[in-house]
């Protein structure tokens, strides 16, 4: 399998191209934010943006949070470095980890913001889960979906047409580029996020099992009702130059946040996706699509910010991506699998030439607040089968 000649990122990754010298467009892409971009002309744009929307209304625009380390940093530059004041809108996935309450309650008090917390039907997210794992091999449809759709019903319903979400994709992926000005719209929902299904499609992928208004919280918001309020939905990371490690010495120093080990990555990236406790699950799967982990994934930012060589990166590759999560039992209790349909769903899902090799796999190491997790057992009577569309 063939791999950047910068850093670690293989040919199986999503929408990635390579040059005629082996270089990703990744790569290309942070080359471009790194010399061609003036920073200093983006952030006045972005101040002449929020200057647009400062004291007209209830608030001065939504922001999208998870606890997670990115949404943190939004947050704090939002009303700490903007002078704003947000709506925070929360879309609880139902896997938050202990850690994650106690430092929202804490950077909530500090920063004083209003929080919007939803939930989803825990019945409908598990028929979700299972029918976005059968389909693409990623259980995670109910959270992507919900955090973009929900979050733009939510700014319709408060009349606040200004949204600030975290990152450019471009820091990561090559749906976009540094050279465009990036924006959170229906298009890059569904590119991106929805994995090519929408509420309607898993409504009929469903067969009734759930009720069309179940899955409003995933469908996204009627153009008209988002022109109506002039809504703007934009990427900070399209206006100041992103940086994950500073970010997380910012709120670490700032706001006293605090981070916590991940499956499946080195213990020193404590600020990596620590919100979701089948983040290991998540990243397994991956492994066994694409032959890349999240380590993988890591490796790869601190390469492109010439803070890692890409020997360095290959060993912490070795050592911790493709390891066997323990989060994997809870997960098949949840979804009612055994582990060969667990690992018969995905393996149909392998992007070539990857192949997964199940008989080589290591045990992961186990979290420590891994007792914390909710195991709340919930019947399940008319499970569907592991065979899209019916009994299997």
């Amino acid at each position: 399998m063939l791999s950047c000649s910068k850093c670690l990122l293989p040919e199986t990754a999503e929408a990635t191209s390579f040059d005629e010298a082996g270089s990703c467009s990744v790569c290309r892409q942070i080359e471009v934010r790194d010399t061609q971009i003036n920073w200093d002309e983006r952030y006045k744009q972005l101040q002449e943006l929020v200057g647009q929307y400062r004291d007209k209304g209830l608030y001065d625009c939504i922001l999208p949070y998870s606890g997670g380390k990115d949404s943190v940093f939004q947050l704090w530059y939002v009303v700490r470095k903007l002078g704003l004041k947000p709506l925070v809108v929360r879309f609880d996935h139902w896997f938050y980890r202990p850690l994650i309450e106690e430092n929202n309650t804490s950077v909530f008090k500090q920063l004083g913001v209003d929080v919007l917390n939803f939930t989803p039907n825990w019945h409908v997210v598990r028929e979700l889960m299972l029918e976005s794992l059968k389909r693409r091999g990623d259980f995670c449809w109910h959270c992507h979906t919900g955090i973009y759709a929900h979050t733009m019903q939510v700014a319709i319903r408060y009349e606040t047409p200004l949204l600030i979400w975290g990152e450019s994709l471009a820091e990561y992926q090559s749906f976009y580029s540094y050279d465009e000005m990036e924006e959170v719209d229906e298009k890059r929902f569904n590119r991106a996020m929805n994995l090519g299904i929408t509420a309607d499609d898993m409504y009929e992928f469903l067969g009734g099992r759930v009720a069309k208004r179940d899955l409003y919280p995933f469908v996204y918001p009627p153009r008209k009702e988002l022109m109506r309020i002039k809504c703007r939905s934009v990427c900070l990371g399209s206006y100041i130059k992103w940086d994950t490690k500073k970010h997380v010495d910012i709120i670490k120093s700032e706001l006293g946040w605090k981070g916590q080990e991940v499956e499946g990555i080195p213990p020193e990236y404590d600020y990596e996706k620590i919100e979701c406790f089948f983040q290991g699950v998540r990243d397994y799967l991956k492994y066994i699509k694409r032959g890349m982990g999240r380590t993988n994934h890591l490796a790869n930012i601190d390469i492109r910010n010439k803070r890692m060589t890409r020997e360095q990166g290959e060993a912490l590759v070795r050592e911790f991506d493709g390891k066997r999560p323990p989060s994997l039992d809870l997960f098949l209790d949840y979804l009612q699998l055994t582990e060969e349909q667990f690992l018969g769903i995905a393996i149909k899902h392998e992007v070539s030439p990857w192949q997964f090799s199940p008989n080589t796999v290591e045990p992961g190491r186990r979290m420590p607040d891994m007792d914390q997790w909710n195991n709340t057992q919930v019947p399940w009577p008319n499970h569907p089968g592991v065979e899209i569309g019916g009994k299997g």
